[in-house]
């Protein structure tokens, strides 16, 4: 029996049901009120049945300077080459003392397996913590033998006190009655040009990740799972301010527009949002003690629909796809991994592009401000930033389903306004940021709409930041963060939902710091942190866990809130993390 909750679905789609069986309530390990080490609300991947065949990447290693951890990798014998799911899991450390919040990145044939960052330690709490991933559409890649490394550059010296030790693993689950075989792209592709895997450097909007490929002949979909990170001057991007106005309002120039262009050949094919990660050493590293910030030790990719291409990148000629960050300023860095369907009846698919209104479109915000400096010097008011595009994008491609149209209808949106209150005893910058995406990929054969994917996607970031004097020569700052993520996605088949789900992530985090008056860091108070974590699909699925601290410690744990019985329960094939998945209407498992 389907549990409590379930939405209607069709025939095909509850037999198939009928047939898996759901991972058991996602109950939580031993409370972790009283706990200073990370504690976040995220759900794990959830697993299907079964006993997994496990390959180790690396073991322990220690992370005390930038040199390279190389490792070897083999698939594991005993679970088949067609797999219910491949989970990345990996775990990391940091000594207490000094360090930064540093990138870890792990990759393997060139292909990106994980990137996020670490959490910065205290003198007294050497924190630990887990991370995973769901790598089922990387398959292709992990059939074959390779060559990995682990990214994670580190300086240990007198000052910088803390050493980062890691390990990380490979999870294969064999398919079965119970847990079918996941349909899987047939090729996987990274577009950087190391061999083994590393991020590309992207110090300017003109600064490409790319690769020229001939790719095979039969693709029938094509999709780019793409991540950008800030670093350096960039870090702080969703704060700063365009060059005209960094000196009046004391910020950092460059703008705050930043969004991943995706190009093949030159022609714009697709754009992927950019999210204002805050690492553990952002703004206040009180805020992030114990609870980080939204994704900030595992950041998601976004994976944008090339489908409308697949006929064109099918011709056996070379193509070059490239990703670029518009508004990049000192730098980003940058990793692409191509994902393609191929047709398993037809060596070749022909076909080609007959619309895209992206093409003609710059990524060029509009900017306004109502900021106004009195006589006295003081300054007030804000600055705007806007942009939103709608485009469509449609091919075709002649398959041995026969010639299907495909079409990706939609509208990316970013909004931020930065307002200032300056003067003689107040310095204060409040950020509202929204970047928004709005799409749907459509595919038909014939006159017949075959296939529908729906996605509405939010990252909203609100940030309240004040310096003040105080009367014994000193100063403070306090900062509030909201940081979400809300991720909605629909499939449906001949004009039928089959599934939709939502997932939202929230941090809420306040810290008051004291400084002396030579700015010396002398104290902090008010440490406040929130974060809550959903997901409801229309299997029944349900997920919701929330955790809150004061003064880094942990004082309340909550799991189940709003779910059938009180309990955590999710389907093993879904993805509660808000995972990218492929628009196809069959479901992706």
């Amino acid at each position: 029996m389907l549990p409590r909750g379930y939405s209607k679905c069709g025939p095909w789609l509850c037999g198939l049901l009928g047939a898996l069986s759901i991972a058991g309530p996602c109950v939580a390990d031993a409370s972790a009120v009283g706990s200073t080490n990370v504690t976040v609300a995220d759900p794990t991947v959830p697993r299907p049945p079964g006993t997994p065949c496990v390959v180790t990447l690396f073991s322990g290693d220690s992370f005390v300077d930038f040199s390279d951890h190389p490792y070897s990798y083999a698939p594991p014998g005993g679970c088949g080459t067609h797999w219910a799911k491949v989970v990345l899991e990996a775990d990391f450390s940091v000594t207490a003392g000094r360090q930064f919040d540093r990138t870890a990145q792990l990759w393997l044939g060139g292909v990106n397996l994980y990137y996020g960052t670490t959490q910065e330690p205290s003198s007294t709490v050497s924190p630990s913590w887990h991370v995973e991933r769901d790598l089922t559409d990387y398959s292709a890649l992990l059939r074959q033998a390779g060559t990995g490394r682990a990214v994670l550059g580190n300086v240990v010296n007198g000052t910088y006190t803390g050493v980062i030790h890691g390990s990380a693993r490979l999870l294969f689950y064999p398919a079965s009655l119970r847990a079918p075989g996941a349909l899987t792209p047939d090729s996987v592709l990274p577009l950087g040009s190391d061999a083994v895997g590393n991020a590309t450097l992207l110090d300017t909007s003109d600064s490409p990740l790319s690769k020229t490929l001939t790719l095979p002949t039969n693709i029938d979909r094509a999709y780019l799972d793409v991540i950008a990170q800030s670093q350096s001057s960039d870090e702080f991007w969703y704060t700063c301010v365009p060059d005209s106005y960094a000196a009046e309002v004391q910020e950092c120039g460059g703008g705050n527009f930043r969004e991943a262009e995706v190009s093949i050949d030159g022609q714009p094919a697709g754009v992927a949002p950019v999210y204002p990660w805050i690492y553990t050493g952002g703004i206040d590293p009180y805020l992030w003690r114990p609870t980080p910030g939204v994704q900030t030790l595992n950041f998601m990719p976004y994976r944008v629909d090339l489908t409308p291409f697949a006929g064109l990148l099918s011709d056996g000629n070379p193509h070059t796809v490239a990703v670029n960050v518009a508004g990049a300023n000192h730098y980003f860095l940058a990793s692409a991994t191509l994902l393609l369907y191929q047709d398993p009846h037809l060596r070749r698919v022909r076909g080609g592009l007959l619309r895209n209104t992206l093409a003609g479109q710059a990524p060029t915000p509009t900017i306004g401000d109502t900021l106004a400096t009195d006589t006295d010097g003081n300054v007030s008011g804000a600055i705007t930033t806007r942009l939103s595009r709608h485009y469509v994008i449609a091919g075709y491609a002649i398959t041995s389903h026969g010639r299907v149209d495909s079409t990706v209808d939609q509208t990316v949106a970013f909004t931020d306004t930065q307002s200032f209150t300056i003067d003689a005893s107040t310095y204060r910058q409040v950020t509202d940021q929204l970047t928004s995406v709005d799409g749907v990929s459509r595919h038909r054969i014939g006159r017949h709409l075959v296939a529908e994917y729906h996605e509405r996607l939010r990252y909203p970031l609100h940030v309240d930041y004040s310096f003040d004097p105080t009367s014994d020569g000193g100063y403070v700052m306090a900062t509030q963060v909201h940081q979400g993520y809300t991720n909605d996605i629909r499939r449906e088949f001949a004009g039928r939902t089959l599934y939709a789900a939502h997932v939202s992530n929230t941090v809420d985090a306040g810290d008051t710091l004291d400084f002396d008056g030579s700015f010396n860091v002398t104290g902090h108070n008010g440490q406040q942190n929130a974060q809550s974590f959903a997901f409801r699909d229309s299997l029944g699925g349900c997920y919701r866990t929330d955790v809150a601290s004061t003064d880094g410690v942990v004082t309340d744990e909550a799991t189940g809130v709003g779910c059938p019985d009180g309990q955590n329960h999710v389907y093993w094939f879904t993805r509660p993390d808000g995972s990218p998945v492929s628009g196809s209407a069959l479901l992706g498992w």
